[in-house]
């Protein structure tokens, strides 16, 4: 069994958040930085030149990003 190492979401809840309105509603966004940071991270994992210390990073920002999809989607289902 592989272990997958993470960087916890709960990371970029200071810095990588932002709330953004739409359409009359409020949602979970990545900040311009770190919208940036997952796309230059995919980007090496896509090329095969990603640290362990990267993926780990990637996993994290990718998980935030799986919170923040369920999250969006139950404020707009409760609109």
């Amino acid at each position: 069994m592989i272990t997958q190492m993470m960087v916890q979401p709960s990371f970029w809840v200071e810095s990588g958040i932002k709330i953004s309105k739409v359409r009359n509603l409020h949602l979970f966004k990545f900040t311009d930085e770190l919208q940036s940071r997952l796309e230059e991270l995919s980007l090496k994992r896509k090329s095969g030149f990603i640290t362990s210390e990267e993926e780990a990073e990637l996993t994290g920002i990718l998980e935030l990003d799986r919170i923040f999809t369920l999250l969006n989607a139950r404020i707009i289902a409760e609109s």
